[in-house]
């Protein structure tokens, strides 16, 4: 489970995340981050995208518990301050646990190298 800390709630940090931050795509999950330089104090917060695309509403939330697990782990490795929010495309609700963790790794990789 995140921290209440580290959610994203606000829409407007969704679309802040998604329309200014950089983006990684994977088989099953697009990542997108938006560094913020005017908080860096502040926590790093994820959300999750899970729509209807990814199945009925069991499959939906068994793709987002997963992704919120592996992104709780990835939680001391995303900068200060910054904004993710991960996209489940629909052939994550087929996909297992660690090809969602494989998927996830490469793409923060990809978004965390220096620019």
């Amino acid at each position: 489970m995140l921290p209440a800390s580290n959610r994203l709630r606000r829409s407007d940090d969704f679309r802040r995340a998604v329309r200014s931050g950089r983006r990684a795509g994977r088989r099953a999950v697009v990542v997108h981050l938006f560094r913020r330089d005017e908080a860096p104090a502040d926590p790093a917060r994820v959300g999750f995208v899970v729509n209807k695309a990814v199945g009925n509403a069991v499959l939906r939330n068994r793709v987002h518990r997963r992704l919120r697990a592996v992104m709780a782990t990835r939680l001391p490795e995303l900068p200060a301050g910054s904004l993710t929010v991960v996209r489940a495309l629909p052939s994550s609700a087929s996909a297992s646990y660690d090809e969602l963790v494989a998927d996830v790794d490469g793409a923060l990789a990809r978004l965390l190298e220096p620019r």
